[in-house]
């Protein structure tokens, strides 16, 4: 092909297809004429500061002359291919830039063409098309053009199109590596960072871990705010995570809405932790999503890189680590393991064997540990010349009368406990109460619930929050939407999956609209001003407020009637004579109060039997200050039988051993804590695990002080500090009963034949029961027998 004549505005045209490509036309030989008079075109436009490499795509005619036209004056150089010859074209010299002519049938096959070439691929294409009206431009872009002009459109507005895509280059969403919206990772160059990093030799135990982040909220964001939500969620993540993390770690997101993390070079345990510091930190933090304030739920699994295959693996087991977590919301980040497979079961058959057999091991072990193993070592120790028994028999004795001691002094603490302000430090915000219910357990009592709640006298806007599950259907669901029909403040939160207390809490927490939050289980009527009472806590410095619990049907049994007054001497005196005594309070898991912020962030971990007295531990390891109001009084259902409560008082020992083996090292040693307050941490979790084996120390001291003398009748009973340690002991049940009575809420205070009853059940078997329940559930724990029994519930209460 001649070269372009220097006077001539038009490249020539080749004679046929195909063609050999264009020479590049400089610039200066269409510029060679000096000094020209400015055309208005030149006047409108400045040239690009360097030309770059176009190539024009089309049928040889008057169409592609203007265009090469109106390219060569920009200061470009200029290819052309015509159809069907494109990838030749590029092969040889790959362009900057495509300009395309379609035909009146539309440039479908045309964009096709050039986009099958990688260089077609990655350079901006602009078509010109002959059809008029917005028809033709929709077409073009939506076939994969980044741009479309007309035929009729000035030259210099394709050039200004052609140059603005030079300057700013459009590149497909899938070869970005980082998303332009939130500046993550996309999917596949995430993936990418996980092959280098695999790709590490001997990555080893330090080699990193992978995690993946969902939203238990993002149904229902997306529902409500659309689509947007899921990219602006794992934004606000990151952000959170890039604060927390390292210069290192990697960050991606899923188009569900997910956060993927790379977090190389770390072990599994500093990983877990700054997984669990992440979670908290998302989980504290209000974000705006859509311009609303939302509090979120990161659900995290996570997977170490080293000895679990490929990245498609890696970040497969991850998500299945994220669903398993999405069943507890408890903020934990979860590890892979093989059974959460979807194809797997999880199979624990020593743990079915042992919970098959606890009723027959329980007493034989407890007789070994408890009276053979002591027994023994007393014989032994006696066979190598030391007699222990007189030595242990003053320690045993000593302790119990420390601990009776113990407990008087409480009782005189909670005569002087710290009083409720007097009135609220600023005006009543909103407030939430969030009840937590089973409904085939609790189904005949949770209207009448419901309706106590609805009459709650508070200033402020008060929203009641109930949060069940049910594995079916059930009539009294019915009667619940019509409640709420009628009164907007009852909102339903029906919470599939969940099997626990703490699911059904944790998934209602992001739906509060309160400043505030009141727990309550389903039988709990609370105090009509209980939510006035409580913010007159929260509003002068607290974070966290215990209300008194006192059954509502001691009439129904003599079990329900010494529950009651065992509640009043655990609420009315322990907690706030403990709170007084040693500093702090406790969270009892009904009738509390939390700030909302503090509850979203502590969360309850429903892998604890005592999920409760769990989130007081974290609460209180995290500054929280938390108050005892005995007048703040809710009225619930005692268990009625024995067998009742001696299921609800095993896990609530169990949950207590559990609590201690996890807390009570690390609250000894915290330096947050006074002295008096570690000493009452000592006493709450150490001692208290202790006392029911030490009180059957008794046992084997004595059937080695009687085979040891000869015989019961060589024994001297009437030592005076025995008589005296003996007598303060027993003396103890008394004085607390006395106390409970002095402090009790008028409504039980009003049945003086139930202090009677608790104070004879007590000395009689009572006391002996309890220690009896917690040995119990330190065996069951060591066996790892960990088995909700829900307490049966019924509407009857004393009227």
């Amino acid at each position: 092909m001649p070269p372009a004549q220097p006077d001539s505005p038009f490249l020539p045209a080749p004679v046929a297809p195909p063609v050999e490509p264009v020479q590049p036309v400089a610039a200066p030989k269409i510029r060679a004429v000096p000094d020209p008079p400015p055309s208005p075109r030149s006047r409108i436009r400045t040239a690009p500061h360097t030309s770059a490499q176009v190539l024009a795509v089309g049928p040889p005619g008057p169409r592609l002359d203007r265009v090469c036209e109106a390219l060569l004056e920009g200061g470009h150089h200029v290819q052309h291919a015509v159809p069907g010859d494109v990838r030749r074209q590029v092969q040889m010299a790959a362009p900057d830039a495509v300009v395309a002519l379609a035909g009146d049938e539309g440039g479908d096959e045309l964009v096709r063409e050039v986009r099958r070439v990688p260089a077609g691929r990655a350079a901006p294409l602009v078509v010109v098309t002959p059809v008029p009206g917005p028809e033709g431009v929709v077409a073009e872009l939506r076939s994969g053009a980044d741009d479309c002009v007309h035929d009729t459109s000035d030259p210099d507005e394709l050039l200004a199109r052609v140059e603005a895509k030079l300057r700013r280059v459009p590149v497909p969403v899938e070869h970005l590596p980082m998303d332009l919206g939130t500046g993550l990772y996309s999917r596949q160059h995430f993936l990418d960072e996980v092959d280098r990093e695999l790709q590490r030799p001997e990555p080893g135990p330090r080699g990193g871990v992978v995690a993946v982040v969902r939203v238990a909220e993002m149904e229902a964001l997306e529902a409500r705010l659309g689509s947007r939500a899921r990219r602006e969620v794992a934004e606000r993540m990151a952000g959170v995570a890039e604060r927390l993390g390292r210069a290192s770690d990697r960050f991606g997101w899923h188009e569900g809405g997910q956060l993927l993390m790379l977090l190389p070079g770390v072990d599994a345990h500093t990983a877990e932790h700054d997984l669990r510091e992440f979670a908290d930190a998302v989980a504290g933090t209000r974000f705006v999503v859509a311009n609303e304030n939302v509090l979120l739920t990161p659900l995290i699994g996570w997977v170490p890189l080293a000895g679990n295959g490929d990245h498609a693996t890696i970040l497969e087991r991850a998500a299945n680590a994220a669903t398993e977590a999405a069943r507890h919301r408890d903020l934990q980040p979860v590890r892979y393991e093989p059974w959460m497979r979807g194809d797997q079961e999880r199979r624990r058959p020593l743990q079915a064997l042992a919970r098959a057999l606890m009723p027959v091991l329980s007493p034989v072990l407890m007789l070994l540990l408890g009276v053979g193993v002591p027994l023994a070592g007393y014989v032994l120790l006696e066979q190598i010349g030391w007699d222990a028994g007189p030595l242990m028999y003053w320690v045993v004795s000593g302790a119990l009368v420390l601990s009776a001691g113990l407990v008087v002094l409480e009782c005189l603490y909670a005569l002087d406990s710290v009083p409720r302000p007097a009135a609220p430090a600023a005006p009543y915000p909103p407030a939430s109460a969030i009840i937590c219910a089973y409904l085939p357990n609790e189904a005949a009592t949770i209207v009448d619930t419901v309706e106590s709640f609805l009459r709650v006298d508070y200033p402020g806007q008060l929203d009641i929050v109930l949060a069940y599950n049910t594995p079916r259907p059930l009539p009294v669901e019915d009667a619940l939407r019509e409640i709420a029909r009628r009164d907007p403040r009852l909102v339903l939160l029906p919470v599939q999956g969940s099997t626990s207390k703490a699911q059904n809490l944790n998934a209602a927490i992001t739906q509060v609209r309160g400043e505030f939050v009141g727990i309550f289980d389903a039988d709990h009527h609370p105090h009509p001003a209980a939510f006035r009472l409580a913010w007159n806590w929260l509003s002068n410095g607290y974070d966290i407020v215990q209300g008194h619990c006192a059954p509502r049907n001691g009439a129904s049994s003599w079990v329900a009637r010494m529950v009651a007054v065992e509640f009043e001497a655990i609420y009315a005196v322990s907690h706030p004579g403990r709170a007084r005594m040693f500093q702090f309070g406790l969270f009892g898991g009904s009738n509390g109060f939390w700030r909302t912020e503090l509850l979203a962030s502590t969360r309850m971990h429903g892998a604890m039997l005592t999920e409760d007295i769990d989130s007081t531990m974290r609460a209180l390891q995290g500054g929280a200050k938390i108050a005892s109001d005995r007048e703040l009084v809710s009225r619930e259902l005692a268990p009625t039988t024995l067998r009742a409560l001696w299921h609800q008082r095993s896990r609530w020992a169990q949950g207590w051993s559990q609590v201690s083996r996890k807390y009570l090292r690390s609250l000894l040693f915290s330096r947050s804590f006074t002295s008096r307050q570690r000493f009452g941490f000592f006493m709450l979790l150490g001692w208290r695990e202790v006392q029911p084996w030490l009180t059957l120390q008794m046992l084997p001291i004595l059937i080695y002080s009687v085979w040891r003398v000869g015989g019961v009748d060589r024994l001297n009973w009437a030592v005076p500090l025995f008589l005296l340690a003996t007598l303060f002991t027993v003396a103890t049940g008394p004085i607390q009963a006395a106390f409970a009575y002095r402090l009790a809420a008028p409504v039980v205070k009003k049945r003086k034949s139930w202090f009677f009853l608790y104070l004879v059940m007590s000395a009689l078997f009572y006391g002996h029961f309890k220690n009896q329940v917690a040995r119990n559930a330190h065996l069951k724990e060591l066996l790892g027998v960990r088995q909700w029994r829900v307490t049966p519930r019924t509407a009857r209460g004393d009227g």
